[in-house]
């Protein structure tokens, strides 16, 4: 998506991506460490606030409970007459302001006279459970005061069994409770509540709930499981930290809960944390942060914009440069930069290219009218050379006694290897094949001065052996290259058969036998033309019988390989020659030439190919 896009915009976008994900980084791991300091706070403040609280809550809560208990014990020790427990009990109201009543109510009959308080919660409870009790929270006469009462029973050894006597109850008022837990203030909106053993509401900043809703409400109203579950812990007197979603019942947002068990009643105090608040100090520095850091970003962006500006305007003007000097216009001014950085470097050796790119162009465009011009001379060349080659077929087509074909084909545009015939005189034909060392232009001219020498001193009257010393000689003086050129030469008797022959280092050519018969011609090799002067070649003879044959080549037939490195060898040939020798000369040569290309394929052509096939049909054909 991007790749075709600049370099300055990549860098700004790589850079600005980069810095983007490492400031979110940072920013999130101080956003969580802030949080879980701050969730830290909360949970240490939340548990000095509610234990602060609590303890002034069992204060009250504490001295209440000594007055009852103190009475009862008097009254379970002494004796005592109707107008002195009146005193008592006058004089716990009127030293304890905390306290709003008291009261000492008897088991039925244990004083002459008594009211039916004997199924009163305040009463019963403690007897039935033979322990002082909390009564739940309740509104005196007139429903203008919300109270409890802290009810003590008492008892007397009676005909040595201990009974119960009574019940001590003093009656309190929640208010100073409800100053206490309404001191709590969190914040803005945070704020405490009291709730009794059976999570009725005892205080709560709306007043509405007081006494008229229960924990469990709320919740059932609200659709809240979590607020059930934290009522269920709460009047199981567990202490708890809820981090979940509780709603405020005033503002209705989001609240951390903490609540914790009041030991002397049962009941439970509940504080509720505004998490919004709580958060809003870190809110907004993390809104301070981010718009710092985008600020920052965009700065960045900037300064890279200009970097890159600063960096990419020269790089351009190059590219725009090489795109010039790509379409041949060696002419364009390279930018000149002072710099020693790497687009100094880059615009120095985009002129040292330019330089370099003229040079070898020069040097291209002479070497190129060089090239052509030897291609030239070599194709010149290649036609000299074939030109003096015989190429005409049949080369004498007023003679019915032989018959003869060849071809030839160069590895390079001009080989080494050559053939030649020609008639010495009526009767005698010479027959000549070679293949000078090495190719092209060398061995051509070596070829060419060969044939030549073979053709100027070949008569009817001397032997081939002598031919061959006499043309070894003239190639052996003055050959500074050592090069040399192995001839096969025949001189054939077309009236009678004979075919004197010498064989300078050569390939031995087949006997093709009218009767089918393929033989290689035997005898000593001897030693190349134009080594050594003063080398010995010895003449031997072969009569042939009409309908006889030679196939004469050079090894760039045997030798010939393919793409896996095999050759076409002198048994494939035999093999080859098997089965067109029966044909005319030309079909015998284009036969083996088939079969080289069949055998080689798309292989490369390392040597010069050369072949050539005669047939004597002998005397009694028509001579013309």
């Amino acid at each position: 998506m991007f790749k075709n896009k600049g370099i300055a915009f990549k860098l700004v976008l790589f850079f600005t991506l980069s810095s983007a994900a490492i400031f979110a980084a940072i920013f999130s791991y101080n956003y969580l460490v802030s949080r879980r300091m701050i969730q830290k706070g909360i949970e240490d403040n939340s548990a000095n606030l509610i234990t602060t609280t609590t303890s002034r809550i069992e204060v009250l809560l504490t001295s209440t409970q000594k007055v009852p208990q103190n009475t009862a014990y008097l009254l379970e020790n002494t004796n005592y007459d109707e107008a002195e427990l009146f005193k008592v009990i006058y004089a716990i109201v009127e030293k304890n302001p905390e306290i709003y009543g008291a009261a000492v109510a008897f088991e039925p009959y244990a004083l002459d006279r008594f009211y039916d308080y004997f199924h009163w919660d305040w009463y019963q409870i403690p007897r039935e459970l033979e322990q002082p009790q909390w009564t739940e929270p309740y509104f005196g006469e007139g429903g203008g005061v919300l109270m409890s009462s802290y009810a003590v029973p008492f008892y007397r050894v009676v005909d040595g069994t201990r009974r119960l006597t009574g019940v001590v109850v003093v009656d309190i008022s929640l208010e100073e409770l409800r100053k206490i837990v309404s001191s709590i203030r969190i914040l803005r909106s945070g704020y405490g509540f009291l709730i009794s053993k059976n999570g009725t509401f005892v205080t709560h900043p709306i007043k509405e709930h007081i006494m008229n809703e229960t924990i469990f409400s709320i919740a059932e109203e609200r659709k809240d499981p979590m607020l059930r579950e934290t009522g269920r812990r709460m009047i199981r007197g567990e202490t708890g930290y809820s981090t979940g979603s509780v709603k405020s019942a005033v503002t209705g947002k989001t609240c951390i809960m903490t609540y914790v068990p009041i030991k002397s009643n049962g009941w439970s105090l509940g504080v509720l944390f505004p998490h919004d608040e709580l958060m809003a100090d870190i809110t907004n520095l993390n809104h301070v942060v981010l718009a710092l850091g985008v600020t920052g970003l965009v700065l960045l962006a900037l300064a890279v914009v200009f970097i890159a500006r600063s960096i990419t305007k020269p790089l351009t003007e190059m590219a725009d440069i090489a795109g010039r000097i790509g379409t041949g216009d060696l002419e364009a001014q390279v930018p000149m930069v002072r710099t020693k950085d790497e687009v100094g470097k880059l615009a120095s050796a985009l002129d040292c290219m330019k330089t370099s790119l003229k040079d070898y162009i020069r040097e291209i465009t002479d070497t190129t009218a060089a090239r052509q011009r030897m291609e030239s001379e070599l194709k010149i060349a290649r036609n000299i050379q074939m030109g003096i080659l015989p190429k005409e077929f049949p080369p004498f087509p007023d003679r019915k006694d032989f018959d003869i074909h060849a071809l030839t084909i160069p590895a390079r545009e001009v080989g080494g290897d050559f053939y030649d015939f020609f008639l010495i005189d009526r009767d005698h034909l010479c027959i000549v094949i070679g293949d000078a060392s090495g190719k092209g232009i060398p061995a051509a001219i070596f070829m060419a001065f060969t044939k030549t020498l073979i053709k100027a001193k070949a008569s009817v009257s001397i032997q081939t052996g002598m031919l061959m010393e006499e043309v070894n000689d003239e190639l052996s003086k003055g050959n500074p290259a050592d090069m040399f050129i192995t001839v096969f030469c025949a001189i054939l008797n077309t009236a009678t058969g004979e075919l004197r022959y010498t064989n300078g280092g050569h390939n031995p050519p087949v006997i093709i036998r009218r009767t089918g018969d393929l033989n290689y011609l035997d005898g000593p090799g001897e030693l190349v033309v134009g080594i050594m002067e003063g080398t010995q070649y010895t003449t031997r003879t072969l009569v042939l019988n009409p309908g006889d044959g030679l196939f004469l080549y050079t090894d760039g037939v045997t030798e010939a390989m393919n793409a896996a490195g095999e050759i076409f060898s002198t048994d494939r040939l035999k093999d080859v020659l098997a089965t067109c020798a029966d044909g005319d000369v030309s079909g015998i040569t284009a036969c083996v030439g088939g079969a080289i290309n069949d055998f080689c394929k798309d292989a490369s052509q390392y040597d010069d190919i050369t072949m050539m096939a005669v047939r004597y049909e002998g005397t009694g054909s028509e001579n013309g």
